[in-house]
């Protein structure tokens, strides 16, 4: 059975299931990614030494990657609670003001274009049940949607990603610095392993945002160059005034 005909039968499978978190893989990715070669450039436009540079490096990793993910999960946290909130008050609103909360049913029909008879049967079938009213009322008068992604999910992912992605800066330092040395500057190796990550997160963002690949690729390729280049000057600058 494919997936699409296991979301007609009700059923999915894993991809399925966790494909409602790739923008988290992608934006985490992305940002793990763009912070942690910022930290490399600087560091190595500062002109610190390898081991240095692998120790903030994992440093920037591990906290950063730690801080987005917790914000992560409070902003989705959040959006449940806005969402339960209102919906309890439209709950209330149903019991105590009837008659106002039906008005607004209609209103909002009639603006989709429905009038007359017709008008009011859509209306008196939607009233008849507390909670498809209440669900239309949530769509259609606050622009509200349910959130269907879990909290730790949100996390994990995010956190995941960061660090998954945020480790391909330092994979040549690692490299270098504990199992064999791979010869040539270590730095020009690393910003095209680098900028191979870029290109396939943005790829990764092109499918989430919906936008042609080519330019999702080249748009992320250029964040993370531009983020380089500054932390790299910086990094040259506060090395040659300290």
């Amino acid at each position: 059975m494919n997936p699409y005909e296991q979301k007609v039968h009700g059923k999915e499978g894993w991809f399925s299931r966790h494909e409602r978190y790739l923008g988290e893989w992608v934006y985490g990715g992305i940002d793990g990614c763009v912070t942690t070669f910022a930290v490399v450039s600087g560091s190595v436009g500062a002109g610190l030494e390898s081991r240095v540079v692998i120790i903030l490096g994992i440093a920037n990793l591990l906290a950063d990657g730690f801080s987005m993910s917790v914000g992560a999960y409070l902003s989705t946290r959040a959006q449940i609670a806005t969402y339960e909130r209102h919906k309890a008050i439209e709950y209330w609103e149903i019991e105590h003001k009837r008659d106002i909360e039906i008005q607004e049913v209609r209103d909002i029909y009639r603006a989709k274009g429905f009038e007359g008879e017709l008008l009011e049967q859509v209306v008196a079938t939607l009233t008849a049940d507390k909670d498809r009213w209440v669900d239309v009322m949530m769509k259609e008068e606050l622009e509200l949607q349910e959130e269907q992604k879990k909290p730790v999910a949100v996390a994990l992912s995010t956190y995941a990603a960061f660090l998954l992605v945020g480790l391909i800066p330092l994979a040549t330092y690692l490299w270098d610095y504990f199992i064999a040395d791979v010869g040539g500057d270590i730095f020009v190796r690393t910003c095209v392993w680098t900028g191979l990550g870029f290109a396939l997160v943005g790829l990764l963002k092109s499918s989430v945002t919906q936008t042609h690949r080519l330019r999702g690729m080249l748009e992320t390729v250029g964040l993370g160059a531009a983020a380089a280049i500054v932390s790299y000057a910086v990094g040259d600058l506060l090395a040659k005034i300290v």
